[in-house]
């Protein structure tokens, strides 16, 4: 593969997990594009299907969950959907990069850092091991950690922003350009937050990487974010550059969102929680808008038919109030 940025095309992905109640979607028909070198934020409560997505990227949706439909077109590596085994196997970590929701839970507590370390060059057959070190440790200081010392420790002597410092080294290390990022702030301190973050944009640009990052953290996003998509009950309902959705959001979800956010300045109260629950895997509707029952701009045509997500230059909106409206 070449040491370019990959480009990242997922067409009409379903991804459905078996329930006593049948296969229900907790991905649905969902089509993105990560452009070569860029940072793409998806951004959506607890329950949208973030993290499920984002496993479909490593093809690691695990039973009772199955990739139903679609593809994941990955340059270099052809449709990852399709990859089985030792195959598989080695797509991952050499060429995506995956840094877990807790960083801990990709630690063994077991081992020390520098003995995962190996363990993963081994599996993947680098020769150089001592390179492989070399280049771990680098990272670590480069990211304002003594690496020699994090190597000896075991994942209870760190604090969670070292953890999560060694959970970025781990998926860049064996040269990655693909790297998919999921929650990467969540438990962390303020300071802390802001220095990961630098540091993913440090790490992105040098390295020319294509980067993915899964948030519930609007603020996240705005900070590192060149595409913004929005994900709610299983479907991307708005995408675009981060800017322009940020600046002016066209779907009611992303508009509630937004609203949510308490600003530094102002009156508190000003912010406003969005009504209602999301939806979990069970309460998706089956038809119409996944987005309806929470839904202010709420019309007839919701309840039975799909909106389409139609495209006006670089912006996607799924939503037939306002498709209505900008195309009338």
């Amino acid at each position: 593969m070449s040491e370019q940025a990959p480009g990242v095309r997922i067409g009409g992905l379903t991804v459905v997990y078996k329930t006593p109640a049948g296969e229900l979607p907790a991905v649905r028909d969902i089509s993105l594009t990560l452009e070569p070198g860029s940072i793409t934020g998806i951004v959506g409560e607890s329950g949208s299907g973030k993290s499920t997505l984002a496993l479909s990227l490593l093809n690691a949706v695990q039973p009772p969950g199955r990739i139903a439909a679609g593809s994941v077109e990955i340059d270099g590596l052809g449709d990852v959907a399709g990859l089985k085994g030792e195959e598989l196997r080695k797509a991952r970590g050499k060429h995506i990069g995956y840094v877990f929701q807790a960083a801990q839970n990709s630690l063994n507590p077991l081992k020390t850092v520098g003995k995962q370390l190996l363990d993963l060059g081994r599996s993947h057959g680098v020769e150089d091991l001592r390179g492989l070190v070399r280049e771990a440790k680098e990272l670590l200081g480069r990211m304002g950690l003594d690496g020699t010392r994090v190597l000896d420790s075991h994942q209870h002597e760190l604090s969670g922003g070292m953890r999560q410092r060694v959970g970025i080294m781990l998926a860049l290390v064996l040269n990655a350009h693909l790297v998919v990022l999921d929650e990467p702030t969540t438990a962390l301190d303020m300071i802390t937050q802001a220095n990961i973050l630098k540091i993913v944009r440090e790490v992105h640009a040098e390295r020319g990487l294509t980067t993915l990052v899964i948030t519930h953290d609007i603020g996240v996003v705005a900070e590192v974010a060149d595409r913004l998509a929005v994900m709610y009950g299983g479907r991307l309902v708005e995408q675009g550059p981060t800017r322009e959705v940020l600046g002016s959001p066209r779907h009611p979800y992303t508009r509630g969102l937004i609203r949510a956010i308490p600003q530094l300045v102002g009156d508190i109260d000003e912010a406003q929680a969005l009504p209602g629950r999301p939806p979990t895997l069970a309460t998706v509707p089956k038809e119409g808008c996944v987005f309806r029952e929470r839904c202010p701009l709420r019309m007839d045509v919701c309840d039975d038919v799909d909106p389409e997500a139609v495209s006006d230059g670089p912006r996607v909106v799924a939503c037939h109030a306002v498709n209505v409206k900008e195309h009338a």
